[in-house]
Parts: C-alpha cells; structure tokens; sequence
C-alpha cells in the first residue's frame, strides 16, 4: 500500500506540476500587483434602440458588435452596472474583457475591448476567467492538490523517522496560518 500511494503521489504531481506552476506564478505576482496587461481599443456602436439594464439584450448587442468586428465573445461570465444614467454591460474573459457602455437614450455605444497579453491571459485563467473546460481542469488541480498534500503526509506518518517533524510541521503549519490570518 506505502509503495501503490508514493506511485500514485509522483505521478500525480508529475500530471499536475503545469498547472500548478501557472497558479503558484500568477498567484504570487497578483499578490504584489502584477497582473499583465492589456491592449484596448475602443469601438462605436450603433444602436437600434437605447441600452436597458437587460442582461440578455446586452449580450445580443454585444455578440453583434464583436462579430461585426470577426472576435470571438469572452469565456467568463457577465453583468451589468449602472452608473447614474449609464448602462455598462462587463463581460470578462480569458482572452478579452469587454464593456458595452451608453448613456440615457444614446443612439451609439462605445464598446471597449481590452485583449489580454500573455501574462494577463494567465491571470485570467486563475481568476476562473476561462472556459468550462479550464474550470473543469481546475477543479481536478483543487483535489489533485488536496490528493497531493494528504498522501504525502500520510506517507511521512507511516514512516517511523518522519512521523515527528510531520507532527510538528503539521503543527507549526496551522500556527502560522491562524496567526498569518489573524495579523492581516
């Protein structure tokens, strides 16, 4: 059984190990304020009748104007503001955010289209941004990781001369992060 769990343990880090990388990256440098970048551009869009604070007739308008322009809507999900007689309609993606923004009985809207560079595509895939399939890998990263911390401790508990300093460890570990929590 000890053997069958170290296997297991390896092969599951050595699977993971990519997207465990992506997230431990963008993870510590959002922590302090790196979060990629965007190229934005702004588009006018005509209107064939004001914005209201529908989602779905937002979403129409949206899907129109970025395929007028040959771009493929955002992965995420969407909502909608208003901000005193603005209608923004936001919707986020891997690859793109976009805000469809008109004011009052407006005739056009400005659409922005903020395209994510390399390291912000990242970070957006982090911040669950992406589509199903990446939410999905995701999710088997959170219990592979969980598979990963708990059969590693268990192996140190089977293990006579590392069964102390996992006690310990496992100790100065829930310490720390209540004291860390507790601070912030």
């Amino acid at each position: 059984m000890h053997r069958l769990l170290v296997r297991w343990h390896m092969l599951v880090a050595a699977f993971l190990f990519p997207a465990i990388l992506m997230f431990l990256v963008t993870g510590a440098l959002y922590t302090w304020g790196s979060k990629g970048e965007y190229v934005v551009t702004d588009h006018e869009v005509a209107l064939a009748a004001p914005l209201t604070d529908d989602p779905a007739a937002l979403k129409l308008v949206a899907e129109k104007a970025l395929g007028d322009r040959g771009l493929a809507v955002p992965t995420g999900g969407a909502s909608v503001k208003k901000v005193g007689d603005a209608i923004q309609f936001e919707w986020t993606g891997a690859n793109r955010d976009i805000v469809l923004e008109a004011k009052g009985e407006a005739t056009t809207a400005k659409l922005t289209v903020r395209e994510t560079g390399w390291h912000r595509f990242f970070v957006q895939l982090h911040k669950a941004k992406g589509g199903t399939p990446f939410k999905v890998y995701a999710a088997v990263v959170a219990l592979g990781l969980f598979f990963l911390v708990t059969s590693g401790l268990l192996v140190a508990m089977r293990v006579p001369n590392m069964r102390r300093g996992a006690i310990g460890a496992s100790i100065a570990g829930v310490v720390a992060f209540a004291g860390i929590a507790a601070l912030s």
